[in-house]
């Protein structure tokens, strides 16, 4: 005989969110690819200057470096220079040694685009070719002490609408809209902006991000279909450019997309950080790797 839950029982049962631990078909943002004409100067401003560490495995030499962010990457090939429009969330260990370390490379890098100004939650930087990056302190809302939250783009009036039905019809992912801003769930932590602006921003000139899905032949089919492929790179890799609203095929917005399955070999490789405190003259033995407080 079963017995039935008594009324008190019941009031006593916590209610949860169920929908809080859903992930939408993007897992993970990987990389931000921007070309850069000089790597000496990259080198400077993203490891120097950011603290983050060039990824010791992968050497391409004077050609290209990446960078390594916690769990993500910068890539930086060499070539013209790519602005994203937009910007990138970056968050840092520690914003108070952030600052100190702009401060000093900052006669190195005159005479570029280089800034960065200090609020009270945040630190804003531009990178020496015009690449916006919001740096902001740990915290639990934002998952990891050191990596890429969200990458935020500016996109022209009316068209965040459209731009959340192209990710949740064709990408299958979760896509909430709110006023001017159409944000995409990605994985635990992470996130696209897309922010309407009046001002237009500038032609695109080809910068991308890397993402990796679970579901990897849906989005492909859907896009196929739309003659949105743009490069079959290898069995476990496509690329598209052009985000489209699913309901008259018009074109919003564009952003390379690199997809990626989960065998890609890269897929949840492990990452060197190093600790930016680390100096000759401030050494603390054992203290090199970076790790999370």
């Amino acid at each position: 005989m079963v017995r039935a839950k008594s009324a008190r029982t019941k009031s006593f049962n916590p209610v949860f969110d169920r929908k809080a631990g859903d992930t939408g078909n993007i897992i993970a943002l990987e990389h931000l690819n921007v070309t850069v004409p000089d790597q000496s100067l990259a080198t400077l401003f993203y490891v120097n200057g950011l603290g983050l560490t060039r990824d010791p495995y992968m050497d391409f030499g004077p050609v290209n470096v990446w960078v390594n962010v916690g769990r993500e990457q910068f890539h930086l090939p060499t070539a013209k220079p790519q602005v994203l429009r937009g910007q990138v969330g970056l968050v840092v260990p520690d914003l108070d040694s952030l600052e100190k370390r702009l401060g000093r490379i900052t006669p190195m890098l005159e005479g570029t685009r280089f800034s960065f100004k200090r609020s009270q939650s945040h630190l804003d930087v531009t990178c020496p070719w015009g690449n916006r990056i919001r740096c902001l302190a740990p915290d639990a809302n934002r998952g990891p002490q050191l990596g890429l939250p969200w990458i935020e783009l500016h996109v022209p009036r009316g068209t965040v609408d459209g731009i959340g039905r192209f990710y949740r019809d064709i990408i299958g992912s979760p896509a909430i809209v709110r006023r001017d801003v159409c944000e995409v769930s990605i994985g635990q932590y992470q996130s696209l902006r897309f922010r309407e602006r009046a001002k237009p921003e500038p032609h695109y000139d080809g910068h991308h991000i890397a993402v990796y899905v679970t579901d990897f032949s849906g989005p492909h089919s859907r896009l196929d279909q739309r003659g949105l492929i743009t490069e079959e790179s290898d069995q476990h890799q496509y690329r598209f450019q052009a985000i489209i609203d699913p309901k008259n095929g018009k074109l919003l917005f564009e952003l390379e997309h690199e997809v990626r399955s989960l065998f890609h070999p890269l897929y949840n490789r492990h990452l060197v950080n190093r600790n930016a405190e680390q100096s000759f003259f401030h050494y603390r033995k054992d203290r090199d790797a970076f790790t999370p407080r």
